[in-house]
């Protein structure tokens, strides 16, 4: 009898392993990229939340939660600025030109007070906006996030205020490894913006 129990117990616990796991849908992921891009997405997701969280033993949803954010912004730094760049640009060529070339592109950006032109990323319309867009049939939060960024060509931080996504639970479910994604790639793009000194330089 007692064999039994435990047998049915561990079923049930099993079960219930497979329904966490499977309620976050990779097929937008699959639809849009190949095995080795959706590994470099990964890897870019990893990155992030290694650097968003210093590092330590902590999940993403916790990290996120407990940054705080309106102080970070009223000092006018968002918490992004802890991302080491010099580690950002190793990460670009830790990943496949062709994943690189799917997600952004470098643009220039005139500054017109000092006349200045610098190279800065700008999203491309590839895979990764498809994949916005796919994600977007189920989700209005991020449909109206892949438009701003499709019609804008830039990753403006005001398209993922962070209130928005700490209290819209619903479409911003910081344990899902799809917004998980959608916000590293954000948060590295506009990093990169903000930190990138590189002249343009036309090729």
């Amino acid at each position: 009898m007692r064999k039994t129990l435990t047998l049915i117990f561990g079923i049930i616990i099993l079960q219930l392993s497979f329904s966490c796991k499977s309620q976050y849908s990779t097929t937008e992921l699959k639809n849009n990229f190949t095995t080795e891009q959706i590994s470099d997405l990964n890897k870019i997701t990893e990155f992030f939340k290694n650097q968003m969280c210093l590092g330590m033993e902590s999940d993403f949803k916790t990290c996120y939660e407990r940054t705080p954010h309106e102080y970070l912004e009223a000092t006018g730094s968002g918490f992004w600025n802890n991302i080491d760049f010099d580690k950002q640009k190793e990460l670009y060529n830790e990943i496949s030109e062709s994943t690189f070339d799917e997600i952004w592109a470098f643009c220039k950006s005139i500054y017109p007070e000092s006349g200045t032109e610098l190279k800065s990323l700008c999203p491309v319309n590839g895979k990764y906006i498809s994949y916005l867009i796919e994600l977007g049939k189920t989700n209005t939060a991020i449909a109206k996030y892949a438009d701003r960024v499709s019609a804008a060509g830039d990753f403006n931080e005001l398209y993922l205020n962070y209130s928005n996504i700490l209290n819209n639970k619903k479409d911003f479910n910081l344990n899902d490894p799809n917004v998980q994604l959608i916000l590293a790639i954000h948060y590295l793009s506009i990093n990169d913006d903000f930190k990138r000194t590189d002249k343009w330089e036309a090729e």
